[in-house]
């Protein structure tokens, strides 16, 4: 065996991803394990805290301690353009660039046929909902380029087309690139770039 008991079982507890998880898993273990007990302990009660308070906005979908997020909630928001993000990562990486001033859409994931993932499993509907009934000029669709990315897009843009104008952002991304990783000045001329969705 080369972990220890102990050590091999908080490695275990690591939520499971497909891409990531182990080694990330197996770091934070090693790095949890060689920090004090009280610093340990805070963060413990820190996951606790979160787990119990942190849900999603009832109208995006982000991740809020409240029952409509901050940004739904910002007069100062643009309600005409919308931007529709797989999970709160991308939208923490956009706001990171300062210059999208409209408010979000939050999938929750994206379609995956392989992993059982299909539309009915997203925030979809809500944001069929929220296109239809409100005044929204602009849908852009800012999802990572993957074929999951690809997918989602143009269901979601066939669903949206009836309603609204639908764009995509451009890409400096590979295909298979993770938003979330995109510094800012990369997401900033997507986001400037953007083209309508054919």
């Amino acid at each position: 065996m080369v972990y220890t008991r102990p050590l091999a079982r908080l490695t275990r507890t690591f939520p499971a991803s497909p891409r990531h998880w182990p080694q990330i898993g197996q770091r934070l273990a090693m790095h949890i394990i060689k920090r004090p007990e009280e610093e340990v302990a805070a963060l413990a009660q820190a996951l606790i805290d979160a787990k119990k308070l942190v849900g999603t906005c009832t109208t995006c979908g982000h991740l809020s301690a409240e029952p409509v997020c901050e940004i739904c909630r910002a007069p100062a928001r643009d309600d005409t353009m919308l931007c529709v993000i797989a999970d709160s990562r991308d939208l923490i990486a956009l706001e990171k660039t300062r210059e999208y001033k409209g408010k979000y859409h939050v999938l929750g994931g994206l379609i995956s046929p392989i992993d059982g993932i299909g539309p009915e499993q997203l925030n979809i509907q809500s944001l069929v909902r929220r296109v239809s009934q409100t005044p929204i000029k602009e849908v852009i669709m800012a999802i990572s380029p993957s074929i999951e990315g690809e997918t989602t897009t143009l269901y979601i843009g066939h669903l949206l087309k009836p309603f609204t104008r639908v764009t995509r952002i451009a890409f400096g991304l590979p295909m298979g690139g993770d938003l979330e990783y995109a510094d800012e000045v990369t997401l900033a001329r997507a986001l400037e770039g953007r083209r309508d969705l054919d």
